[in-house]
């Protein structure tokens, strides 16, 4: 009985163990991104989602993939805090070759735990310029500049990278190759590719929490994060531009239905549109006095279609959303703007698409009536029957009954002047 017993308790223990194996034998993994955009809001919230689901999933590291010509400055502080702060060791690899970091990258690639990039790619030119090119002011590009040089400086002194590079690129615009970046201390590895940086990453020691702790690269599972649909949709509308675009579609849309109703297309395509564009504006730097400006404009081609104006309301809703358009994201701080290259066209198509709207809404209101009794108003008929001082008038076809303030004979050309209860009020053609 001791030998089947045996047996059992042996066969018991390797099923516990075998069972048990995986959550000790298994090395843990890297999760990868690949970031090839401007830094917009929807990157940030990617890079964000990236971190954490890296850290409930116990990843090695998180290696983000960057090629990057720049953008917003306050993606990039949002992204530059989520990699200070994360639990995960953040790898920030400028790939592929031909790839940079350049204005807003090089912000995300300083602020990494350890900055890598592939030979043939640059990384500087991190002087802050307005979207779209546009010159700010003397007093502005100061502010601004100073501002950047002391956030460049402080991640440079955190990380201990060269401080004295990071202000020149920001002032100056300088930059450099990769090579360049290492012999300057700029970045802390040059890799071939990412199979080459993850060897040499392979014992790396991270400094976490006054602790060390040693990387294990060699061999390891690669995971890569996908960003979901809503991301993909997030990074194509939080740029200003067609953030802009979106909310012009909108309010073009709504008013057309509300000053057209049973067109139903242009009212769905406005309000998609106008939810798209409030959904990029609440991850967008925006300045109220320009959302209000905007909605001031429309207020006054309603007015202009109650209102006789001749045309004042409609050169006041033009000029109301010019100025909110050009306010909509100048927030003090910030060098976001439209670009004048999309706003000057986009409003003059929606201004000349609101006068055109508001023209035929004025137009329609005009227009005789052609059918029931109001149409019957101004038309000429003959009196059938001595109006003395009623009696009866063929009009329209129909023979009704009408009254008239002085007598007429029949025979005689009369005048419609009104209706009540389905009795015709007229007066000789010829009477002044």
């Amino acid at each position: 009985m001791k030998a089947p017993l045996r047996f059992f308790q042996l066969i018991s223990f390797l099923a516990v163990a075998v069972w048990l194996w995986p959550t000790h034998a298994v090395a843990s993994h890297i999760n990868l991104v690949q970031i090839q955009d401007t830094i917009n809001p929807g990157v940030e919230d990617f890079i964000k989602h990236s971190i954490q689901r890296s850290s409930e999933e116990g990843a090695e590291l998180l290696v983000i993939l960057l090629d990057t010509p720049g953008g917003l400055v306050t993606a990039t502080r949002g992204i530059v805090q989520a990699i200070l702060s994360s639990p995960v060791p953040v790898v920030v690899y400028v790939h592929p070759r031909g790839g940079q970091a350049a204005s807003a990258g090089v912000f995300v690639t300083v602020a990494a735990d350890i900055a890598a990039m592939a030979p043939g790619t640059n990384i500087g030119a991190a002087h802050p310029v307005a979207t779209g090119g546009q010159e700010m002011s003397e007093a502005m590009n100061e502010k601004v500049v100073n501002d950047m040089v002391a956030f460049a400086k402080s991640l440079g002194a955190q990380r201990g990278r060269n401080v004295e590079w990071l202000e020149n690129a920001v002032r100056k615009s300088v930059s450099i190759t990769a090579e360049e970046a290492f012999e300057q201390n700029v970045i802390d590895i040059v890799a071939e590719d990412l199979p080459a940086l993850l060897e040499r990453l392979d014992g790396w020691e991270i400094q976490r929490a006054g602790t060390s702790k040693a990387l294990k690269t060699r061999g390891v599972e690669q995971r890569t994060i996908d960003p979901g649909w809503q991301y993909r949709i997030l990074r194509a509308i939080s740029n200003p531009n067609i953030a802009y675009i979106l909310l012009m579609i909108g309010l073009a849309g709504l008013y057309f239905e509300l000053s057209q109703p049973g067109a139903i297309l242009p009212g769905v395509i406005g309000a998609i549109s106008l939810i798209m564009a409030l959904y990029a504006l609440q991850t967008l730097p925006v300045n109220f006095a320009g959302v209000l400006l905007i909605l001031l404009a429309i207020v006054f081609f309603i007015l202009e279609i109650s209102v006789v104006s001749y045309g004042m309301l409609s050169i006041a809703g033009s000029i109301s959303l010019f100025l909110g358009s050009l306010m909509l994201f100048r927030v003090p701080g910030e060098s976001t703007r439209v670009a004048y290259s999309v706003l000057i066209p986009t409003v003059l198509i929606i201004s000349a698409f609101f006068v055109a709207v508001t023209s035929l809404a004025v137009r329609a209101q005009r227009i005789r009536p052609q059918a029931g009794t109001e149409a019957l108003v101004g038309m000429v008929g003959e009196v059938t029957r001595d109006l003395a001082p009623e009696g009866k008038v063929f009009v329209s076809g129909e023979l009704w009954n009408a009254v008239a303030d002085e007598a007429i004979t029949a025979g005689q050309k009369v005048e419609v002047l009104s209706v009540d209860s389905l009795k015709l009020k007229v007066r000789k053609i010829d009477a002044r």
